[in-house]
């Protein structure tokens, strides 16, 4: 049993403790053997599953806000469970985020109940191919013709491309060149005009797609809030969700020091446990240190946002960079301490490499976070005047 004494911090109220039993409940029985092969298949069953479970529940939004320490805690635990699981959970609420946060109640209508409960699949399409992270340069562009609009260019990266039901795309309407041109729309999958044309391969794998859209037409009712608002709805979305994938990869390393500490106290060298060598102590000592500064930034970010900030940009992004790269560190130590058995195919420590190295370049790559950060610390400055 992973360490459950965070839980007791003062960032949480006695809903975030049970919804966490309750996911860990689940996760026990449910994900004790995931089709990683088949990974279309095994997605469609886990958002069914998930959804049968209630735990679809907390991607939407009640009274306009989501809970955010409620998806962090559920991605933590399904992440140190099984990573698909994790992204199966995700993609539902950050392909209908925007709807959830944003959409008219027309929209809420007709997609969360079904996002909610498993029925249908969503994905979140606003990576372009020449503008990565600086989504202010996006160039898909979404023409008004009378009481539609006109969606052309392709999306890439998209997460659950090829096996989502509805997708949230982001295109430019022109309203003011860069951030402020850009509108939100609301695409069901089986719209003429939208293909798919690349499922992508990566060292971890997921559903992921390039997306073509070619003349596809969408009534104007399908337009998120208002036109030229959607760099703003990508962003707070984002506020959101980039706090939760800080959480995943807490979760993996959890998974990775629970694997750790179990390798060293049952392996022997020299007649004596490993974990009696002093090097390998210190690499315990660091991992925990990791682990526990990681879960302070995750969850604060999530209660800050939970007790009514606006903003947490600058909170989020600490949380995603501290996390991730230091996940990517506690594994790796993992895997070190596994010697070759820690790279063999299919081993937990082995699995969790793959999947931790994604997390430092989605939804904002470590280096991005780190010009986020900067900028934002530098605003806070000049904005209070500070003169040593």
């Amino acid at each position: 049993m992973a360490d459950q004494t965070y839980l007791h911090w003062p960032f949480f109220e006695e809903a975030h403790r049970a919804r966490a039993e309750t996911v860990e409940r689940w996760a026990s029985n449910a994900l004790r053997s995931v089709d990683h092969v088949d990974v279309d298949a095994s997605c469609r069953k886990l958002v069914t599953q998930l959804g049968d479970a209630g735990l679809l529940e907390a991607t939407g939004a009640v009274d306009g806000r989501l809970d955010v320490r409620i998806l962090c805690l559920s991605r933590e635990i399904l992440a140190r469970h099984d990573g698909l699981a994790d992204f199966a959970f995700a993609m539902q609420g950050l392909g209908t985020g925007a709807i959830s946060l944003f959409g008219s109640q027309d929209q809420k209508a007709a997609w969360l109940p079904l996002t909610r409960t498993g029925g249908a699949i969503a994905g979140f399409a606003l990576t372009e191919p020449q503008s990565g992270s600086d989504v202010a340069n996006s160039t898909m562009t979404a023409q008004r013709d009378g009481d539609s609009f006109v969606l052309d260019g392709e999306k890439t990266w998209i997460s659950n491309g090829g096996i989502a039901d509805v997708y949230t795309v982001f295109a430019r309407t022109g309203e003011s060149p860069g951030a402020k041109g850009l509108s939100a729309f609301v695409v069901p999958a089986d719209t003429p005009g939208l293909s798919v044309v690349e499922r992508m391969s990566t060292i971890a794998p997921h559903p992921l797609a390039r997306l073509r859209f070619d003349g596809c037409r969408v009534p104007a009712a399908a337009m998120i809030g208002e036109a030229g608002q959607g760099f703003r709805i990508a962003m707070s979305v984002l506020d959101v969700f980039r706090s939760t994938v800080a959480a995943a990869a807490l979760g993996f390393a959890r998974r990775a020091q629970d694997e750790a500490v179990w390798r060293v106290q049952t392996r022997e060298i020299a007649g004596a446990p490993l974990f009696e060598m002093q090097m390998v102590q210190g690499h315990i000592a660091d991992m925990a240190v990791d682990i526990d500064a990681a879960a302070l930034l995750v969850y604060r970010a999530a209660w800050a946002k939970d007790s009514g900030a606006a903003r947490v940009t600058r909170e989020a992004a600490m949380a995603k960079l501290f996390a991730t790269d230091h996940a990517q560190q506690v594994i790796d130590r993992a895997v070190q301490l596994f010697g070759g058995d820690g790279v063999k195919s299919g081993a937990a420590v082995e699995r969790l490499y793959r999947e931790i190295r994604a997390l430092r370049i989605y939804e904002g790559a470590s280096d991005v976070q780190r010009v986020v950060i900067a900028r934002q610390t530098l605003a806070m400055a000049t904005a209070e005047g500070v003169n040593p």
